[in-house]
């Protein structure tokens, strides 16, 4: 696996998963398997484009679930071919959604996939609507548990603040009780 740090390699072709991915939860396992097995489809590099640190922990000051490291032996584990670790800092967030657009292009996405509520661009002022104006992009849904939660980074810390370990397993696919 290829791991490019702060920079977006030039490819002929690609598909590319785009998230912050903390945590490797069920949610994230789904986009990223459905990239990379897209990516087989299309004969091209499965790439998956991430945060560090993830926004939410920048922002908001939110506990980092999984270490660069971490994150890059679980894309590993999944077959990621290339990883884009972008360094989430003050001159990150002054990117426009414009060039994050821009340099998307240089991988030449065959597919893009991304969640509902991802937001790009200074001011978060890029969105779904705005990628799918260049790329053919895919809205991976919300995974959910049996109780129909959604699965997400932000429940996984309330969880583990609660000490209730036993469900965070579950949503990290540790044990049943998710719904797809």
């Amino acid at each position: 696996m290829k791991v490019h740090d702060n920079r977006t390699p030039h490819l002929q072709g690609s598909v590319v998963a785009i998230g912050a991915f903390d945590g490797m939860h069920l949610g994230h396992q789904a986009v990223i398997c459905k990239a990379v097995h897209a990516s087989k489809i299309y004969q091209v590099p499965g790439v998956v484009y991430t945060f560090d640190p993830p926004p939410r922990a920048y922002f908001q000051n939110a506990t980092v679930l999984m270490s660069v490291d971490e994150k890059i032996e679980y894309l590993r584990k999944f077959g990621v071919e290339q990883v884009v670790i972008a360094r989430f800092n003050e001159d990150y967030t002054q990117k426009s959604a414009d060039r994050f657009v821009k340099e998307l292009h240089n991988m030449h996405p065959r597919e893009v996939l991304a969640g509902n509520n991802f937001r790009f661009g200074r001011g978060r002022s890029g969105s779904v609507e705005l990628l799918k104006q260049y790329f053919n992009v895919n809205i991976v849904k919300p995974v959910r548990c049996m109780k129909g939660e959604v699965i997400s980074s932000t429940r996984i810390r309330q969880l583990i603040a609660r000490g209730q370990t036993q469900e965070v397993g579950a949503l990290l696919g540790e044990k049943e009780g998710v719904k797809g």
